[in-house]
């Protein structure tokens, strides 16, 4: 059989270097041959992303830890002596912790329907929420909202952010809103779900949220704009809060009460709609005016006092009374503090009037019990103890109390002989002034002659401290006024510091003479009796530090000694320079103070209970005390003395009246130098004593004591030449045209 011839195919038409052709059946079979045999790369390539992410949030989440939050600020709460409400202290954060069944449940179904209506429901955070959010933020273009659950918001509040110092004091810092911040804060809301339980989430939330006018948690925000307790809520105030969350500054009633409501009807709605109310119920409240508190944003009361236990507890305590949630128990007599706010009112009732300051404290103790640093806060804020913006002015004479303290110290009598002159030229080259001999002169509620030392305390002799002070050494008066309390203002050693020529707060001024009713015993000021932390557990002070601090005390000067003193201080009351202060059937002993050129006037007295300083100025310009209240010039003994005196009168009204103790006077003498005498050129002829014309009728006057006998009694208010003569041979008048320094 022949061999089969091959039948030849026809050449293509594309030439002999064609391709053969593929149908679409061979190719679409070779695609799937592909993702058959690498479909794998398709599902594992996502997968191990997924994978990866969701094990680094597993590590993570396993890695994290909880915060262990610091307790968050709370409120603390100052008191008067007697534990009656003064104020509350609060630092950026006005805060108080409340359990959760003091809160209302109508503030929890408010507050989940509004903020978080699955909240009992999910578990730290809500996937169909950040979905929505992020799809609203990210295609929309739109603020995303409802991502964040209540445990979230609370993770952000309390536990993802740091605590930092500002000042001496720890404020909560917001981490920033970035991505990976907002991860971190999911995983700590799930960690947060699995330690607490939904109801301790609720209540530490409903305690930290801020409602605005520096309220934050629901017992704060209830007494800012109610005046009353969380646990008293109602519905309409609960739906008034539960709308503030969102933007407190939007919604605050205070300062937009028509969005505030509109707002809180909005969550009656919701409360409505999460069957928490009935339609016709939300209704009804909608309905309803809401009224709100608006005195609470005023400052607080009593401001330079309560400034003043602030800077003590941070300076002095070492506690920031600001956001501890103490309980701070003060040493302030509401009833003094009346008091004295009433007497510088009474006083001084116009505007236009200058200011007025008044401390006073409790000799055996220390306390302060009044502290008034002005008329008006807004236009003087800086208080009258130190530290507090530097108020501290010049004490005039009442500053003679310390150098007569410093010449008993040297055993110098009350009875010593020492000549007054009107003007007097002092010899040392110690005191030149302008590079002449310093020539102090006597004021002009003062008089001129001879003097014993407790006489010419009791008219207030410039002339005569002025050698007393050189008798005694400058290093002394200043030692003894730092000793009798003058501890934070600078002392200096020039020879016009014995005519007070110093500036010095009313705090210490009245320490110095709180010191002296102690019979020498100095005991610190302090406006704070006692620190409570929030659980009860005293931190500073108490009973007992008060009682040792009354039995201890520190010595400065001999009983004796503050005997002598309060003996002539007594005289300037009775019938010298202060017999404005006199109070009714009660010793009292003090001394006026009257600055140069009238900037400055002061009354410094006390009992043997209480002890008070009256300073009067004007605190900016400092220009002269003219023709105020009917007074010419306002010496110590006119304004300031009639201040202290409507004071004293109610402070001490009820409490037993007590004397002095008797000094004894022996054992003093005269000075070791002779005293300058003035040539007999330098003072006017002596002239006699005119009678007293126009004058009304005199009071009667105490039993002579054992100074020598007056010519004639000065009477109980300056004459018309401003004067007083002496009480022994040698007073001359003083002419009016001398400048008054320091009475």
């Amino acid at each position: 059989m022949a061999a089969e011839t091959p039948v030849s195919r026809a050449p293509s038409r594309k030439g002999k270097h064609a391709a053969p052709r593929t149908s679409r059946k061979t190719k679409t079979a070779r695609k799937r041959g592909f993702f058959r045999r690498f479909w794998w790369v398709f599902v594992a390539v996502p997968l191990a992303g997924v994978l990866s992410v969701a094990g680094a949030l597993w590590y993570t989440y396993g890695q994290i830890q909880l915060p262990e939050a610091p307790p968050p600020l709370q409120t603390s709460y100052v008191r008067y002596d007697d534990g009656t409400l003064l104020t509350t202290l609060h630092d950026e954060q006005n805060r108080t912790i409340v359990g959760f069944g003091q809160m209302p449940q109508a503030l929890r179904e408010a507050v989940i329907a509004t903020e978080d209506q699955d909240f009992y429901e999910h578990s730290g955070f809500d996937p169909i929420g950040i979905a929505r959010a992020a799809w609203r933020d990210i295609v929309l273009r739109e603020a995303a909202q409802g991502a964040s659950t209540i445990t979230q918001q609370l993770v952000k509040n309390v536990y993802a952010g740091t605590y930092v110092q500002k000042g001496d004091r720890r404020v909560y810092r917001i981490p920033e809103r970035t991505p990976q911040q907002k991860v971190r804060e999911v995983l700590l809301a799930i960690k947060l779900e699995q330690e607490m339980d939904k109801d301790e989430i609720l209540a530490t939330y409903l305690n930290t949220i801020y409602f605005g006018n520096g309220a934050y948690g629901v017992e704060a925000a209830a007494q800012t704009y109610w005046n009353t307790s969380v646990s008293r809520l109602g519905i309409l105030e609960s739906a008034q809060l539960a709308g503030m969350i969102a933007s407190p500054e939007r919604f605050d009633p205070i300062d937009h009460p028509n969005d505030s409501a509109v707002r809180r009807d909005y969550v009656l709605d919701r409360m409505a709609a999460e069957g928490y109310l009935t339609e016709a119920r939300a209704a009804q409240l909608q309905n309803k005016e809401l009224r709100i508190n608006q005195s609470r944003r005023a400052a607080y009361p009593r401001p330079w006092f309560v400034d003043y236990v602030k800077h003590y507890l941070e300076s002095e305590a070492g506690i920031d009374g600001f956001g501890g949630g103490y309980e701070i128990t003060t040493t302030l007599d509401q009833s003094m503090q009346e008091a004295a706010e009433d007497a510088i009112a009474d006083n001084l009732p116009d505007d236009r009037d200058p200011q007025a300051a008044l401390v006073a404290i409790e000799p055996s103790t220390g306390a302060v019990k009044a502290f008034v640093g002005g008329r008006t806060y807004e236009e003087f804020k800086t208080g009258p103890a130190p530290g507090l913006g530097g108020f501290a002015r010049s004490p005039g004479s009442t500053f003679k109390s310390v150098v007569l303290a410093a010449a008993l110290d040297e055993r110098i009598s009350l009875n010593s002989t020492w000549s007054g002159p009107s003007t007097i030229t002092i010899p040392d080259e110690e005191c030149y002034t302008d590079g002449g001999p310093w020539q102090p002169s006597n004021a002009g509620d003062s008089t001129a002659g001879t003097f014993s030392l407790a006489t010419a305390t009791k008219y207030s002799v410039n002339t005569v401290f002025a050698q007393v002070g050189l008798e005694v050494g400058l290093d002394k008066v200043a030692q003894m006024a730092n000793d009798l309390g003058i501890r934070w203002s600078k002392i200096g050693q020039e020879c016009s510091l014995s005519l007070g020529a110093l500036d010095i707060t009313p705090l210490e001024m009245t320490s110095v003479y709180a010191t002296l009713a102690a019979r020498g015993v100095y005991r610190t000021p302090t406006p704070v009796a006692q620190v409570a932390d929030p659980g009860g557990k005293t931190l500073w002070g108490g009973k007992q530090a008060a009682e040792k601090e009354r039995l201890d005390g520190e010595r400065v000067l001999s009983g004796n000694d503050a005997a002598l003193v309060s003996y002539a201080l007594e005289g300037v009351v009775e019938d010298g320079t202060g017999t404005a202060a006199a109070l009714v059937d009660r010793p009292v002993a003090g001394k006026t103070g009257t600055g140069q050129d009238y900037k400055n006037a002061w009354f410094c007295g006390y009992t043997p209970q209480l002890a008070a300083c009256v300073w009067v100025g004007y605190p900016k310009t400092e220009e002269p005390l003219l023709n105020v209240e009917g007074y010419a010039q306002v010496y110590g003994g006119t304004i300031p003395a009639n201040i202290w005196q409507d004071f004293m009168t109610e402070a001490t009204d009820g409490m037993p009246v007590r004397a002095f103790p008797e000094p004894d006077f022996g054992g003093y003498g005269e000075p070791d130098t002779d005293p300058i005498v003035p040539e007999p050129t330098e003072d006017p002829e002596p002239t006699e004593e005119p009678e007293p014309t126009e004058e009304p009728e005199p009071t009667e006057e105490p039993e002579p004591t054992e100074e020598p006998e007056p010519t004639e009694e000065p009477t109980e208010e300056p004459t018309d030449e401003e004067q007083r003569l002496a009480l022994v041979p040698g007073w001359f008048v003083l002419p009016e045209s001398w400048t008054p320094f320091a009475a």
